[in-house]
């Protein structure tokens, strides 16, 4: 049995990062978006190698992306803008030149959301996360209509995300259990988390994110 995944994204800070890296989340996520108050632009401290380092890009050529992988040893890349399979397939045999990096293709979801959109990234992507469309590619700390979540028919596992915080907790609980019912509790991966965890944009709250990370506690088929 394993829990499930938790992801702690827009990272900025190198002393924030080793405080919530000491809460061992699964993965930390590293923006590389100039438009974003979350850009990273420093190194990143020695942390836990068992922490899945993320490297997180809108729209970027894939050499910036290869160079940042290489840079800082990610192990995961989220994808965050209007990258095509075509893309992510090239990503992909890029990557498979260096190591194995897992790729996570984010979709935003508004009022409805057409799944038939994800079918040409099945099988090239690891995982599909699910945020909320806003002004903002993340960190506009809004939640969509988990409800949609329901038609979900792909077989490719998916974080969760979009404005998640400590209220949130009973309704991410009863999403598993709704999978869970259906034989398709593997499906929902994991969550990722921003800004409603932040002092400031890039700068966590360890002590609130400890508090989600312990009562993060569905167990899930390893």
């Amino acid at each position: 049995m394993s829990y499930l995944k938790l992801k702690i994204c827009g990272m900025k800070h190198p002393e924030n990062i080793l405080e919530v890296a000491a809460l061992n989340p699964d993965y930390l996520g590293f923006i590389f978006y100039e438009r974003s108050p979350r850009n990273f632009s420093v190194e990143i401290p020695d942390i836990d190698p068992s922490i899945k380092k993320t490297g997180v890009f809108v729209d970027e050529e894939i050499d910036f992306v290869l160079e940042k992988v290489e840079k800082h040893k990610f192990r995961a890349i989220q994808l965050h803008g209007k990258e095509s399979a075509e893309y992510c397939t090239k990503l992909r045999s890029e990557l498979g030149k260096k190591n194995s990096v897992e790729i996570i293709k984010v979709f935003s979801v508004k009022e409805t959301f057409n799944f038939d959109e994800l079918k040409v990234y099945e099988g090239i992507v690891d995982f599909f996360l699910f945020d909320t469309e806003g002004k903002n590619k993340g960190g506009n700390g809004i939640t969509f209509n988990w409800e949609l979540l329901k038609d979900y028919s792909s077989s490719t596992p998916f974080f969760l995300s979009g404005g998640i915080g400590q209220d949130e907790l009973q309704k991410i609980a009863e999403l598993y259990t709704y999978f869970k019912k259906s034989n398709r509790s593997r499906l929902l991966y994991g969550v990722d988390v921003n800004s409603k965890f932040e002092l400031e944009a890039g700068l966590k709250d360890a002590n609130t994110l400890k508090i989600f990370k312990d009562n993060l506690g569905i167990e899930t088929q390893s």
